[in-house]
């Protein structure tokens, strides 16, 4: 793909960024670059997925990395100063860079370190469309599947869930039947595995007392209007 061969070069000393184009260029890789973090991030909602080469002597270089990290687009990022100080390398590292490359950087050097990275985005964007393909299929739930799902992911049977609802087993069972034909599993495992995909957190809940929609929302409604998903680690 074609994203693979993107490099984001952030770095304010213009003969490093012509240095760094050449060099990427030498080993198949297309160098996109900018003079500093604020500008880099100013525009990065607007670029295509590719990894960072993050300059860390300027003086807000650990900020614009735990900016970039905040922003949780799962872009591998290589650190490089060209005078490396460990308390510096400590923390860049802590804050998520891939790898730290003191400069100047060779092309070999450069292909060696770009290579996990390259490995590390594809899986993170493959993390992704999975992530964003769950999320579409739970947004076809009404609320109601939703809270029956949710109990059954936390191991209750179709009694318990019933007695917890106040409604019928059979209800939860013809329930239980639209959620896995919407989601497009076999089981209740494999929809749970699905959920967590989603960002949604599966845990143990306290049993819960039937209630009525709140006036305004049809029994149709998605589950993910009005509802915080907790977000899960990948």
């Amino acid at each position: 793909m074609s994203h693979q061969r993107t490099v984001y070069v952030v770095d304010n000393d213009l003969e490093t960024r012509r240095s760094l184009t050449i060099n990427l260029a030498s080993i198949g890789a297309e160098a996109w670059p900018f003079g500093g973090g604020g500008e880099f991030l100013e525009i990065l909602g607007h670029l295509m997925p590719g990894c960072i080469l993050l300059d860390m002597d300027a003086d807000d270089s650990l900020e614009i990395l735990a900016a970039l990290v905040r922003r949780e687009t799962g872009w591998p990022i290589l650190a490089m100063s060209a005078a490396p100080r460990v308390d510096i390398a400590v923390a860049a590292m802590k804050l998520g860079a891939l790898d730290f490359l003191e400069k100047p950087v060779e092309a070999t050097k450069l292909a060696a370190a770009l290579l996990p990275a390259w490995n590390a985005l594809e899986a993170s964007l493959e993390r992704g469309e999975a992530r964003r393909i769950a999320q579409d299929r739970l947004a076809r739930l009404t609320a109601r599947e939703l809270d029956i799902s949710l109990a059954l992911f936390g191991g209750r049977s179709n009694k318990a869930v019933a007695h917890e609802l106040g409604i019928s087993v059979r209800t939860v069972e013809m329930h239980r039947a639209h959620v896995m034909a919407k989601l497009g599993v076999k089981s209740i495992a494999e929809a749970a595995v699905m959920a967590t995909h989603a960002g949604l957190a599966i845990a143990q809940r306290r049993p819960v007392a039937p209630v009525l929609a709140p006036l305004g929302m049809s029994r149709g409604t998605s589950p993910f209007e009005g509802r915080r998903l907790a977000r899960t680690a990948y």
